[in-house]
């Protein structure tokens, strides 16, 4: 099926089931971050932004790699200061959608004021303070630069500590979704996740309606192999207490596939990518894979696997969150009960809004760019 038949498709069942997303909740967890976008200063005319960026990654790396022996003196000018985090930015999105969220993560005690309205709309629960990011964004990509000792302070037991077992255990009934996700920077994840699984999920009992559990490792090159295969065993385990989905970027799918033994991903066509997306879900037997370059994205499950084209944006207005604003466009899609399709094609307009507008669009906003998408890059 092209991208123009999905997107037909997609259409139809959000004119059906978008009305839905009020009476749908959301529990996700558990990072934070104060995101300070910034740009890299080639050359400076004048005060204020009078300058040149530098435009690309490689030539950031040369500013940087030709100090060697010397000494260099970068200048980044702050261009933006918001709500960051895998989490935070995933919850604000969902939000936007109209679904009810509530937050739990590093927000500062009391929350830092990029977060005192997030806060209090989502209920939060705060842990510890946020990590601060510098995100130096260039026309081909964005490296970010993090300072992160405080998550080393989200823990099972701080969680305990800090909502009391009761109102954790209630907080976590309630939610259709689950998302839990920014692994990579949080030490102590993995036994989180452990913890919860074996103490708390098993108490809820079964919902109605069913519970879904969405999982985001967020770039874990810096990590083992062997914490990697763990966390990625205790993710596989989640499956019986709900329908599980593993999210990845191709950079990140190429790590988990060799990490499990698996062959490698040719490339970020629609072949294979299917095939990966496959190959990996039938490897963790969770209930589907997701990988999402920039050119588009494919999931699979126990049924099929499936490719939708991205609405590529050549020179974005921001790219910080992009791929956190897909996962929320992914998984409240399948909260709302859509095809997997469906879900692949509101993913990729969630993110291909925000690319362009750095806001986080509602429904009836994605509704009405994928009607004016031509399944090209507008």
């Amino acid at each position: 099926m092209s991208t123009t038949d999905y997107r037909t498709q997609t259409l139809d069942e959000l004119a059906r089931r978008a009305g839905n997303a009020s009476s749908r909740n959301a529990l996700i967890g558990f990072d934070g971050f104060v995101d300070k976008i910034v740009k890299a200063v080639d050359k400076r005319s004048g005060q204020g932004k009078a300058f040149t960026p530098i435009k690309e990654i490689a030539a950031f790396g040369k500013r940087i790699s030709d100090a060697a022996g010397h000494s260099a003196n970068i200048e980044l000018y702050p261009e933006l200061e918001k709500i960051g985090g895998n989490g935070p930015i995933m919850a604000e999105a969902i939000r936007a959608t109209g679904a009810t969220v509530r937050y739990i993560g590093a927000l500062g005690k009391p929350p830092h004021p990029v977060f005192e309205e997030f806060a209090t709309a989502t209920q939060a629960v705060s842990l510890c303070d946020p990590g601060i990011t510098h995100a130096v964004e260039f026309d081909d990509g964005k490296i970010m630069l993090g300072m992160m000792a405080s998550l080393d302070e989200i823990t099972y037991s701080r969680l305990i500590q800090t909502m009391g077992e009761g109102q954790m255990i209630d907080a976590f009934s309630r939610a259709d979704l689950i998302g839990m996700v920014n692994w990579t920077m949080i030490p102590n994840m993995t036994s989180l996740l452990s913890n919860l699984l074996e103490r708390v999920f098993p108490n809820l009992g079964p919902r109605e309606t069913g519970r879904s559990f969405f999982f985001d490792l967020a770039d874990p090159a810096k990590r083992s192999d062997g914490d990697l295969r763990s966390v990625l065993d205790v993710i596989s385990r989640y499956r019986t207490q709900g329908s599980v989905t593993l999210g990845l970027n191709l950079a990140e799918a190429r790590q988990v596939t060799r990490v499990l033994g698996l062959k490698e991903i040719g490339g970020d066509d629609s072949g294979s990518l299917r095939e990966a997306a496959a190959r990996l879900r039938n490897k963790l037997e969770t209930g589907c894979v997701v990988i999402h370059p920039r050119s588009g994205a494919a999931c699979a499950t126990k049924a099929d696997s499936w490719y939708v084209k991205g609405p590529y944006c050549e020179r974005p207005v921001i790219s910080t969150g992009a791929g956190d604003h897909f996962n929320a466009g992914f998984s409240t899609a399948q909260m709302l009960g859509l095809t997997p399709p469906a879900c692949l094609t509101v993913a990729v307009a969630t993110s291909g809004q925000y690319v362009r507008t750095a806001r986080s669009p509602s429904l009836h906003e994605t509704a009405a760019f994928i009607q004016d998408w031509n399944g090209e890059a507008p």
